[in-house]
């Protein structure tokens, strides 16, 4: 088993994660457990053919090989029983400017597209800053903390009634929430979107970190019907801890949705990949099956640590300061600090100066992730650790109060 327990040291690593404490929350003096990159080595087979690669001494153009495009095939198939076509699969340099292109590529400006706060901060973005309108279908929070889609509201911004979508953005699994859509919730996204004629765009870069008993269920995977009328958006950058290496798989059966995102890139001049991310996300998803299997054992043993550690936090009645679930994916917890009774802001400074902890604050996740915190679980034991040991020093300040 891979030594995940064994700290790496990356504050010299050019490291957006361990190199910019001051620049994100003006201080040098937190524990960074926000932007969502493990602390974890990658595969050995990975690193291997990379070295192999840059021995190899020749770095020219690249693109997607047969072996390539059997790699990410057989890994759709064997971690998702979900069988694509090797002409199906588009290089983007990443999921976030694949979704910008998506959008561009079809939608018109004022056209409208949906999201579903509180949802990941660039899908907005992508919206907005491309002068097409936003519209929002908050997830239901349900008493117990518990997270759902709200399907009737979600028809008005189909049918006229509140809007007329082009287009709605699906997060799964769910980044911050950690919902694993299930079957039954997807069929009814899929029904509604094929009655009133949106396009479905699924990011499913989260789809590999998915812990039992829940299972992940590819959208365009549902049926014909869902397989033409969707792009689902892959990558291997948060399975494998390869972020920096740009490299996301985009899923498009239609040959007609694919040839006209393939010609919107291509005149961006951002449809040529670069050999190593190729490289690397062959090996990891022709050998990388057994380190995910073991990360996500040690993360998940993170998390249940966490969520323990937080039930001690209580009221004077017996009320919990603060509420959260285990994800059914992703590495990343979201924490209900609400009972504390601050803004968004007192909340990110109480973080940042009490406990010392860097962070994600929910507000820019949406309105509805005011109060809550997200939290990056793939890091060494030992981090979990002290990052406990910090937020009980800042809440026995704060409950002393």
């Amino acid at each position: 088993m891979p030594s995940f327990d064994t700290p790496i040291d990356r504050t010299n690593s050019s490291s957006e994660k361990w190199g910019s404490l001051a620049r994100i929350f003006g201080s040098e003096d937190v524990l960074p457990m926000w932007v969502a990159d493990m602390d974890f080595k990658v595969p050995e087979a990975v690193i291997k053919a990379l070295h192999d690669k840059a021995d190899h001494g020749v770095f020219g153009y690249s693109f997607l090989s047969d072996s390539y495009k059997e790699a990410v095939t057989g890994w759709m198939l064997r971690r998702h029983n979900w069988k694509i076509e090797p002409q199906s699969i588009v290089y983007a340099p990443g999921v976030v400017p694949a979704l910008y292109h998506l959008v561009e590529t079809f939608t018109e400006p004022g056209e409208e597209v949906i999201i579903q706060p509180p949802v990941y901060p660039p899908f907005a973005r992508v919206v907005n800053n491309q002068d097409r309108k936003l519209l929002l279908n908050p997830l239901r929070e349900r008493e117990n903390g518990h997270y759902d889609m709200d399907f009737e509201q979600l028809e008005t911004l189909m049918d006229g009634t509140a809007g007329r979508a082009k287009m709605l953005i699906l997060c799964s699994p769910h980044n911050p929430v950690g919902r694993v859509w299930t079957r039954e919730e997807l069929l009814k996204l899929h029904e509604l979107a094929e009655r009133y004629g949106v396009l479905v765009v699924s990011d499913e870069i989260h789809a590999d970190l998915v812990f039992e008993p829940h299972v992940h269920v590819p959208f365009a995977s549902l049926s014909e019907q869902a397989n033409q009328h969707s792009i689902v958006c892959t990558a291997p950058s948060k399975t494998f801890n390869l972020a920096a290496l740009n490299t996301s798989n985009i899923i498009i059966a239609n040959p007609e949705l694919r040839e006209k995102f393939v010609h919107n890139l291509s005149i961006r001049e951002v449809a040529h990949a670069g050999i190593f991310g190729l490289t690397a996300a062959e090996a990891a998803y022709n050998h990388g099956e057994a380190w995910l299997n073991d990360c996500l054992a040690y993360i998940r043993s993170n998390m249940e640590f966490v969520q323990q550690h937080m039930a001690r936090y209580l009221k004077a009645d017996g009320t919990p300061l603060v509420k959260t679930l285990l994800p059914e994916a992703t590495y990343l917890m979201w924490f209900d600090f609400r009972e504390l009774g601050m803004t968004a802001e007192e909340l990110n400074e109480f973080m940042v100066k009490e406990a010392r902890l860097g962070l994600n604050n929910g507000a820019p996740f949406g309105q509805e992730g005011e109060g809550f915190m997200r939290m990056n679980l793939a890091c060494s034991h030992s981090l979990v650790k002290e990052a406990m040991q910090r937020l009980d020093k800042a809440m026995e300040r704060y409950i002393g109060k």
